[in-house]
């Protein structure tokens, strides 16, 4: 029988950590119950500790999602580990996952702290989460760059104390494949209990390796990879799900293991997480990339066009794409609507706000003949910003001619007052945004704008992302709409209103 191969996903954690990736607690709960649809084992939902945003967004993940293992990272604190005990407590199933660092400059410079006194810090942890669930893991942050007579001490220690899995991190992106998979083996074979607990690996993409570097410990051993939709991370990302999942599916010959997933949520998923974060996919990004099965080599069509093995690996349809039929439209009624949304796990907080979504899920109808589930998961995200934001754009009016400066004229609302100003621009977006810097002055930099097609067609919705920087803080912002222009004017909005909140987050290895 073939080894279970455990995905552990970390987009709403370690994904999360993207500048300006920060997600809100509805959004968590969303991009959750997707990845519980798509059958992933656990699903790290955020660091509790962190803040208190952090703590009700993992409550809130923990409560809703009934399929998988819930997960929140402590540090080897105890603080830490009450905190993510108490958001974790209404899960139907839980993990706690804890770590300290244990390589030679972590331990000198980051923690002050004696080889022996991290062990015992670490096997405290262990006896502390044991009081929650007995669901544990433990992960040795920085063990790509750590002593291997160590790395197997202070491993066997926590599996004496009760820990269930062992996540050895490439922490830094700097471990070779062949040298990782023979860490995972080493481990394994010099570590006497080893057979008590899962190996996992956690692999960032610094050098491009991630997802080879979880494949070869895979093939030495290792039965959980964490890693998230998309790539999505701090720095250069994370393991990408989507190529770790197919990569393991479809060379079956190989792998003497497999997932469980349904890998035809893989895309409606990688849509989902790319609209909350702004994070737009490459289009040659294998598996979820717009090209990743398109062909325009004349004698690659013709082989397909042949027979569909000559130059494809994979369905396009068993990863998703083509997934994203019709399913609503202008004659839809409201109960049809409501329906749709519970499908896409979508949950409301009252009639008002799903009335108030629906009138404009038909005046999206009006202006767009076909209604696709990534368009309703857009008209969701704008409906809570409009609802619960500060500023919020009332009205737009552009002037753009050929030979002639454009002109933005709009009226924005600053907590239900009325605020209008005029602006010229280099163009139609540039002379918005003047206008709105008119109003509120707010000093931030731009550091992204980018404009992304939400499906296909003319007619299709323009979900927009714009970046801001100020100070220290790094915020997305986007928005989505048939007109780019007034999709800019919300993101630009959205952005200002996040870097507005009062509430700040903790990175969680500070």
């Amino acid at each position: 029988m073939q080894d279970h191969l455990i995905i552990f996903d970390t987009t709403l954690r370690d994904g999360e950590q993207s500048p300006g990736a920060s997600m809100t607690k509805e959004e968590k709960v969303r991009i959750a119950w997707q990845l519980e649809r798509m059958g992933v084992d656990v699903i790290e939902a955020g660091f509790p500790a962190a803040s208190n945003g952090d703590f009700e967004s993992v409550k809130a993940v923990a409560d809703t999602v009934k399929g998988s293992v819930v997960c929140g990272l402590a540090r080897a604190i105890e603080a830490d580990i009450k905190r993510t005990g108490e958001a974790l407590s209404g899960a139907s199933a839980a993990r706690i996952h804890t770590f300290i660092a244990t390589s030679p400059i972590h331990m000198k410079n980051k923690l002050r702290m004696s080889p022996k006194q991290v062990i015992a810090q670490a096997v405290k942890a262990i006896k502390w989460a044991s009081q929650y669930t007995d669901n544990i893991e433990f992960s040795p942050e920085d063990a790509g760059r750590s002593e291997i007579d160590f790395l197997c001490q202070i491993l066997e220690a926590v599996i004496d104390a009760g820990a269930t899995t062992l996540n050895i991190p490439d922490t830094v992106g700097y471990t070779m494949p062949a040298q990782f998979g023979n860490l995972i083996h080493t481990l394994r074979e010099r570590i006497p209990n080893s057979d008590k607990a899962v190996f996992s690996v956690h692999c960032h993409n610094d050098l491009g390796l991630a997802v080879a570097n979880s494949l070869s410990a895979v093939m030495n051993g290792a039965r959980q990879v964490e890693c998230t939709i998309n790539g999505l991370g701090e720095r250069a990302g994370n393991a990408s799900l989507e190529e770790v999942v197919m990569a393991v599916r479809t060379r079956q010959d190989y792998f003497p293991c497999d997932t469980k997933i349904d890998t035809t949520h893989i895309v409606p998923a990688s849509k989902l997480v790319s609209g909350v974060t702004g994070f737009p996919v490459q289009p040659n990004k294998a598996i979820v990339g717009a090209n990743a099965f398109a062909h325009e080599s004349g004698i690659h069509q013709d082989g397909v066009l042949k027979h569909r093995e000559t130059y494809e690996i994979m369905r396009a349809e068993d990863v998703g794409w083509g997934a994203n039929k019709l399913l609503l439209g202008k004659h839809s009624g409201r109960n049809a609507f409501r329906s749709r949304l519970q499908e896409l796990g979508i949950e409301l907080e009252s009639e008002e706000i799903l009335n108030h979504t629906f009138m404009r899920f038909k005046e999206l109808a009006d202006k767009k003949h076909d209604i696709f589930d990534e368009d309703l998961h857009a008209l969701v995200s704008d409906e809570v910003l409009i609802l619960q934001e500060r500023y919020r754009l009332l009205s737009l009016a552009i002037q753009c001619e050929t030979g002639e400066i454009p002109y933005a004229r709009l009226v924005i609302s600053d907590d239900g007052k009325e605020l209008h100003a005029e602006s010229e621009g280099s163009g139609p977006v540039d002379a918005t945004f003047g206008a709105i810097e008119k109003l509120l002055a707010s000093g931030a930099k731009m550091q992204l704008f980018s404009v992304n097609n939400i499906t296909c067609g003319t007619d299709s919705q323009g979900e927009v992302t714009v970046r801001l920087q100020k100070n220290e803080r790094i915020v997305n912002g986007h928005g989505a709409d048939t007109d780019i222009v007034v999709a800019s004017a919300k993101a630009y909005l959205s952005a200002l209103n996040k870097l507005n909140s009062k509430l700040e987050r903790a990175h969680p290895q500070v």
